[in-house]
């Protein structure tokens, strides 16, 4: 890791944005403590975390004094803060938009509609019922997948574009995490799954398991 600095990544264990930014610091070597936001609990509402993160959502980065939000900010912040580090974004223009258009069908097209406030919404304000919210949560993933799928085909090497790890990847295994925890078919989805596989056996992805996390319930 890189010498340590003054970093503290506001998350939850389970939260797709957490771990996305929790791959991009371990990809990129940087040190970084955790404190934990339960968002089961509604800490995330609570007023000591809506004065650092007036959204209420997960994660927020305190970088020496700078504070950050949204998910995908912060990556392509700690691409530019720290160059010397692996890349997330590569350098031609054309493969980076490419990069660009996953990492945003994944993290502002698919998850925006599954996140637990959306979920908590249906039942709480519409009585949607436990199998329909899966349903909901199911036609989505789906949907969104269908397309990373004919994407990939273009794009894939290794990885989701080409043979490095770029934000994409970031993106994708949050999100192939959450598919699985609601029992969603991904025979469908082979190129999105051999990807995923790779990238579980990187140490930077594998360290960033929901299960690898301080919050996370003990077995």
């Amino acid at each position: 890791m890189a010498e340590a600095a003054s970093r503290t990544l506001y998350g939850y264990f389970r939260s797709s944005a957490a771990y996305r930014v929790r791959i991009a610091l371990n990809h990129k070597g940087l040190d970084y403590m955790q404190a934990p936001v339960s968002l089961v609990k509604g800490e995330q509402q609570g007023a000591a975390y809506l004065a650092i993160n007036p959204q209420g959502l997960v994660p927020a980065l305190l970088d020496n004094g700078a504070l950050l939000t949204q998910s995908l900010a912060i990556c392509e912040y700690l691409d530019e803060a720290y160059p010397d580090t692996p890349r997330l974004l590569p350098a031609a223009p054309v493969e980076r938009a490419r990069v660009r258009a996953i990492a945003q069908a994944i993290a502002c097209e698919i998850h925006p509609l599954n996140n637990l406030r959306v979920l908590n919404y249906l039942k709480s304000e519409l009585a949607v019922g436990e199998e329909e919210r899966k349903g909901w949560y199911r036609h989505w993933v789906e949907q969104g997948f269908a397309a990373l799928e004919q994407t990939l085909a273009n794009t894939a090497g290794s990885y989701c574009v080409g043979d490095a790890v770029t934000l994409a990847d970031v993106c994708l295994l949050p999100q192939l995490f959450n598919a699985r925890r609601f029992d969603v078919d991904l025979t469908p989805y082979p190129r999105l799954v051999t990807v995923g596989d790779v990238l579980e056996r990187l140490p930077a992805f594998a360290a960033a398991h929901p299960s690898r996390q301080p919050d996370a319930p003990s077995a």
